[in-house]
């Protein structure tokens, strides 16, 4: 019936792992819960291991990182069932009925399951609260935009996905790192025709990260985007919904690219020490990615 399917990495599992598992038992379906772990330090290991004690848990070290694509590839190998859950290390369930809603939702059609993301509305600290602001702003959508924009809101947090589909349209290896790969292969579904079905059924983003290794994550993730670019030949169809490569083409097609990589050059430094410290004006982050992008994509270096 189904496979739940969790990379880790530096994250404890054992809540997550074991609210699943309770879930699954009250259903009483098949299923297997198996979690790879993504060369991890052995804090994590130490204490994620234990719960291959739990019935139905397969627990896997990798001797190296291979990153957020190859793993879910990986899965393939492990799993047995016809369907896989894929569920982010850092995924928080508050709903007794999350695995309920899934297995109800899936039908003989059925090919791609999202379920959507909340952020826990309560501030966080002010050092990790780029992250936290930004999620809700630019994460958290609603079930009928979803619906409407079906390919783009594709997030890989969480996703039930029907192990033929993933065997035909593997996750792109050739990303490597943070960031990204949720789209190329959001769109990999959409060039394939493959439908997605977007259920009212969310995770919380349980992250904690600081502002800096946030913005650290969000260069890494437009580097990605560049690789991306260039896999795909500058497809114009991909570039328009994406808002950070549609603003670029934009910004070419008035030809004021080098005034904005000039503003970026002069403030870049000020605006990444403000958002550091606290700062969680989005518009001058997206600027501040944008100039990134701008750098990146036309020189060598910063």
């Amino acid at each position: 019936m189904l496979s739940i399917c969790i990379p880790i990495y530096n994250f404890y599992v054992d809540e997550l792992v074991n609210e699943l598992h309770s879930q699954a038992l009250l259903l009483k379906i098949d299923f297997e819960i198996i979690l790879i772990d993504d060369f991890s330090e052995t804090l994590f290991k130490n204490q994620n291991k234990c719960l291959v004690e739990l019935p139905n848990v397969k627990y896997i070290e990798l001797p190296e990182n291979i990153g957020r694509s190859k793993i879910r590839n990986l899965f393939l190998k492990h799993a047995q069932f016809n369907y896989l859950l894929f569920l982010d290390c850092d995924a928080y369930i508050d709903s007794k009925s999350y695995l309920k809603k899934y297995i109800k939702s899936i039908k003989p059609e059925t090919n791609v399951l999202c379920g959507g993301l909340s952020y826990n509305l309560k501030k966080t600290e002010k050092k990790y609260r780029l992250r936290w602001k930004y999620g809700l702003k630019k994460e958290v959508l609603s079930l009928n935009y979803r619906l409407e924009n079906p390919y783009k809101s594709f997030n890989t947090i969480h996703f039930l996905i029907k192990r033929a589909i993933l065997q035909n349209i593997p996750f792109e290896e050739r990303i490597a790192g943070y960031g990204h790969e949720d789209t190329f292969f959001g769109y990999q579904l959409k060039m394939n025709k493959i439908a997605i079905t977007h259920i009212d059924n969310p995770v919380i983003n349980d992250s904690l990260e600081s502002n800096e290794e946030f913005i650290t994550k969000s260069e890494q993730a437009i580097q990605n985007l560049i690789h991306i670019k260039n896999i795909l030949s500058h497809n114009p169809d991909f570039e328009k919904d994406i808002t950070l490569l549609n603003t670029y083409s934009k910004l070419k097609k008035l030809r004021i690219i080098f005034l904005v990589n000039y503003f970026w050059i002069v403030t870049h430094s000020l605006i990444r020490k403000s958002l550091i410290l606290g700062c969680t004006n989005i518009n001058l982050f997206s600027f501040y990615k944008l100039g990134y992008f701008i750098r990146k994509q036309h020189f060598s270096q910063i």
